[in-house]
């Protein structure tokens, strides 16, 4: 089956381009930035140490060579093909690749389960899978036999590789270059061939309350939310970034593209481990991250002061509070007193500037999104001098719908609307969106396609919130995942879960209690905080079990739920919990890729734990 725009229940809202030599596809958005920056580091990586440069031509050359190379082994527009990898210039040429060829590309994320990845592969009719190495290779090599479409493995490195039907990246850029000297006209006929409302990837949702579905995204779709969505910030030659989260996620794709639409000298995380040493030596000025990566640094930082001295951990806390203060005056736009100015200054030389200098201490803009960030980490960041710009999208919005910025910014909010979209909020407080940016639809789901859209036209997202009388967009809850007490009251789960983060004991949390008479929690402690207290206290606990069942740890979390939800009203107070000695992982299969809770997984896999809170409570 060919991808068309025509196979889906709808077409997309058409854009104009503000400028005449604004891209309209991918391919343009690569050619035209490569042709008007022309950068000697467009793109760095490491290897063996030490880090690599390439420049525009080569990265355009090696794309094209690419192109023709998928070309020479039979694959044509709409053709569509996978790629399974993490972060590298290979990942980036092979998707622009397959961009200027007009080939399909289907991300997957590198933590999906074998069986999920067979079910995308499956279900795209993908031709053609991109590897990276052996060890990916070993990781799905059961599951091919069943992937009757597959017609070429092709690997970033095929060292040690034996498998049937494998080519090397290598092999296939060779090839394209031979086709390009035998046919010099061919690549410009294949660019040219792609046009606006073309589809150019299939992304598969990560299937939190079901099956992933597959979203269809035009080069329109995506091209117009990148320009749009930074159009409000200001780039030049001199800014840098460092690729962290993962490709195959719409979010950091699009950030790859403003990047190089911008003409930054990008650089490619080497993996979740080396993030903070890349960090240290590119010094990007623009960060992209999931609020958990701005929780955990300041969870790390807060645990060193503790485990240094109980002087260092009260002068921590002490300039937490104080930066926290001035960004709440700042926000507020009341006056920041002078004595108030110099605790602040204080603060900054004794703990804000080496948190800065985590980041490298030369960043300018932290870009974060995909799930919430508590009005918390967001003060203590700003008052550190750590700018933080939440934002809010979808992948079904490709992805961008509203964001802060330099501009327009507002503490628990994800911005105002980016040029070229409109919101509204249904009766029912779901938030609406009509932009240039909406999928196509869902591949090979015509009805899930159909309910994804009000008659009108707009896109439902699933997602409750309100527009203040400023404009700014205000997230509350998943549609989704509220639930109801049997007494009848909803419970916004996220909110309340938002709130028992902000102990310093609490690592992770998942609200629980649909149709109980209370809301329950299940809670990973921060056990890095509780060894600390544990030794401040003089008690001989050393286990995760041990914590999890220790009376008094039981009642320093009580004491903790109580003091932060007394705001709260009566029936979202948390009454329960349960401590887990296990963290939530993507690999657990309890969270996302982009670490949004998977709560359907959560309640089957501690289903016994939830009966025994509610049993406990009726004794």
């Amino acid at each position: 089956m060919q991808i068309k725009p025509e196979n889906s229940t709808r077409r997309a809202v058409q854009r104009i381009p503000l400028l005449e030599d604004e891209p309209r596809t991918l391919p343009e958005l690569f050619i035209k930035s490569a042709k008007k920056h022309n950068r000697k580091d467009a793109l760095s990586f490491k290897k063996n140490g030490k880090w690599q440069k390439i420049s525009s031509a080569e990265m355009i050359e090696r794309i094209e060579n690419i192109a023709l190379g998928l070309y020479s082994i039979g694959l044509r527009k709409d053709d569509r093909a996978a790629i399974l990898a993490a972060n590298s210039p290979e990942w980036t040429f092979s998707d622009a690749g397959c961009q200027f060829a007009g080939i399909i590309d289907v991300p997957i994320y590198t933590t999906l389960a074998p069986n999920s990845i067979c079910y995308v592969i499956k279900d795209s009719g993908a031709k053609i899978f991109f590897l990276e190495n052996k060890e990916f290779y070993e990781y799905i090599k059961d599951i091919l036999p069943e992937c009757n479409s597959l017609e070429k493995l092709i690997f970033f490195d095929d060292t040690g590789v034996e498998a049937e039907n494998a080519v090397s990246l290598k092999d296939l850029e060779e090839a394209g270059a031979k086709l390009k000297e035998e046919n010099p006209h061919l690549l410009e006929n294949l660019v040219a061939a792609v046009q606006p409302d073309d589809v150019a990837t299939l992304i598969y949702t990560s299937g939190t309350t079901g099956e992933p579905k597959g979203v269809m995204l035009s080069h329109t779709n995506i091209v117009s939310n990148t320009i749009d969505a930074g159009e409000k910030y200001e780039f030049s030659k001199d800014d840098k970034s460092l690729s962290v989260l993962p490709l195959s996620h719409v979010f950091e794709r699009s950030a790859m593209y403003l990047y190089i639409l911008n003409g930054m000298a990008v650089h490619y995380a080497e993996s979740i481990d080396k993030v903070p040493d890349n960090l240290q030596e590119v010094r990007p000025t623009i960060f992209v991250g999931v609020p958990r990566i701005f929780e955990k640094v300041y969870a790390k930082a807060k645990l060193k002061a503790s485990q240094s001295s109980e002087l260092k951990e009260k002068v921590f806390d002490w300039a937490i509070e104080t930066g926290k203060e001035v960004a709440l005056r700042k926000e507020k736009r009341q006056n920041i007193s002078f004595f108030l100015s110099v605790k602040h200054s204080i603060a900054d030389r004794l703990v804000f500037s080496k948190l800065r200098d985590f980041f490298g201490g030369n960043l300018r803009s932290c870009i974060t999104g995909g799930a919430a960030l508590s009005n918390e980490i967001w003060l203590i960041f700003t008052g550190a001098g750590i700018s933080i710009m939440q934002g809010y999208g979808l992948t079904e919005t490709s992805p961008v719908i509203s964001s802060n910025n330099p501009i327009d910014a507002k503490l628990g909010t994800v911005g105002k609307p980016i040029r070229g979209i409109k919101v509204r909020i249904a009766e029912d407080g779901e938030i609406e969106v009509l932009s240039p940016g909406m999928l196509l639809g869902y591949y090979n789901k015509p009805e899930a396609t159909h309910d994804a859209f009000t008659a009108d036209g707009w896109f439902k997202t699933g997602d409750i919130g309100k527009i203040d009388d400023e404009g700014f967009l205000e997230i509350t809850d998943r549609k989704k995942e509220l639930f109801k007490t049997s007494g009848g009251k909803y419970i916004a789960p996220a909110h309340i879960e938002q709130i028992l983060k902000g102990s310093r004991f609490v690592n992770q949390v998942v609200l629980v209690g649909n149709d109980r008479k209370f809301p329950a929690a299940l809670i990973v402690p921060n056990f890095e905080q509780l060894e600390s207290y544990a030794r401040h206290k003089h008690f001989p606990i050393e286990t995760h079990a041990e914590f999890c069942k220790d009376p008094r740890i039981i009642d320093l979390f009580e004491r903790q739920i109580e003091k932060l939800t007394k705001d709260l009203s009566q029936y979202e107070k948390v009454k329960k919990f349960a401590l887990l000695e296990d963290e939530l992982t993507v690999e657990g299969g309890e969270l996302t890729p982009t670490l949004k809770v998977k709560r359907r997984v959560v309640d089957e896999k501690y289903q016994n734990v939830i009966e025994r809170i509610y049993a406990d409570a009726e004794k």
